[in-house]
C-alpha cells in the first residue's frame, strides 16, 4: 500500500508541475491531465525497469547490483540497497557529462523537464543504414507536416531500435572492430534544434551521437547549449509524430552527470 500511496503522489506532483510550468493552461489541456486517473487519458511508459541483464555501454562490466537489506520472513518489511551507473538502463544525461556543459541533472530547470513531444521517425533509414544520421532536410519534413517546432519542446528520434532490446549483441550491433552501429542525431540537426530552443533530445539507442562516433559531436555542441538527452527510450511506437506530451522525471543526484530516468509520454 505504501508503495502504490508513494508512486501515486509521485506521479501527481509530476503532473502540477506541468500545469505550474506553464503560464496558462487551456480546458483541452486540463482535461487531457484530469483524464488520466479514469483512463481516457493514455500515459504510456517509455522507460526499462532497471536490473543487472541490461545493455551496458562497452566496458562497463559492472552496471547493477541489488542485495537484501531485510526481509519479510526475518525483520518483518522488505528493503534493498542498490548501487548503479549514472548511464544505464534509461536514463538523462546531464550537461555536466561532456564539456562545455556545466549544469548537474539536480541544476536542470524544471520547466525544462515538460514539454511537447516531438517524434521523428527514421525507421526505415536505420534499416537501410545502421549509421543513419538526422538531417537537416528531414526536419524540415516534419515541420512542413506539422508547423515549427515549438519552444520548450523534447525532440525524440524514433529509430526502432527498441526491438532489439534487452539483446545486448543486437542492441550495441558491434562490428569485428569492436565498432557499434546505430543512428542518432548529426550535429546540423542538432544546431537546428538548438536554434528552435528546445529542452532536450531523446533517442532509443544507447546515445543521441550514432554508434560509431569518436568525438561526441553532438553532446558537446547540445551539452553547450542546455540540453539534456534521455537515452535508452522505450518502445516509442505508439507515440505520434506530434500531440504527446513528455514529463521526464530523473534522479535528482547532486552533481550527477546524469542519472536513471522516467519518462511519461501523456497521449492525447
Amino acid at each position: 500500500m505504501m508503495r502504490r500511496v508513494v508512486v501515486f503522489v509521485f506521479i501527481c506532483s509530476f503532473l502540477s508541475g506541468a500545469l505550474m510550468a506553464q503560464k496558462k493552461s487551456t480546458p483541452t489541456e486540463r482535461n487531457l491531465l484530469a483524464g488520466i486517473p479514469s483512463g481516457r487519458t493514455r500515459v504510456v511508459d517509455l522507460t526499462y525497469a532497471i536490473n543487472d541483464k541490461l545493455p551496458a555501454w562497452p566496458g562497463d562490466d559492472r552496471a547493477f547490483e541489488a542485495k537484501t537489506n531485510a526481509a519479510v520472513e526475518k525483520e518483518g518489511y522488505f528493503t534493498r540497497s542498490f548501487w548503479m551507473l549514472e548511464h544505464y538502463g534509461t536514463h538523462m544525461d546531464a550537461p555536466i557529462h561532456f564539456p562545455p556543459g556545466t549544469i548537474p541533472v539536480d541544476k536542470i530547470p524544471v520547466e525544462h523537464l515538460f514539454g511537447p513531444a516531438v517524434v521523428i521517425d527514421v525507421r526505415d533509414d536505420g534499416r537501410k543504414d545502421a549509421d543513419y544520421r538526422l538531417t537537416v532536410e528531414r526536419i524540415a519534413r516534419w515541420e512542413k507536416a506539422h508547423g515549427r517546432i515549438p519552444a520548450g519542446a523534447v525532440v525524440v528520434l524514433r529509430t526502432g531500435w527498441a526491438s532489439r532490446w534487452p539483446d545486448a549483441a543486437r542492441y550495441r550491433s558491434l562490428d569485428a572492430a569492436g565498432v557499434m552501429h546505430f543512428p542518432g542525431f548529426s550535429v546540423e540537426a542538432a544546431r537546428l534544434l538548438i536554434e528552435r530552443k528546445v529542452s532536450g533530445l531523446g533517442i532509443d539507442t544507447m546515445s543521441v551521437d550514432y554508434g560509431a562516433s569518436k568525438d561526441f559531436e553532438v553532446h558537446r555542441l547540445a551539452f553547450g547549449a542546455g540540453l539534456y538527452h534521455l537515452e535508452n527510450l522505450a518502445d516509442l511506437s505508439v507515440l505520434p509524430e506530434a500531440g504527446a506530451f513528455l514529463a521526464v522525471a530523473p534522479i535528482k543526484l547532486e552533481g550527477g552527470s546524469g542519472g536513471p530516468c522516467r519518462v511519461f509520454a501523456i497521449l492525447p
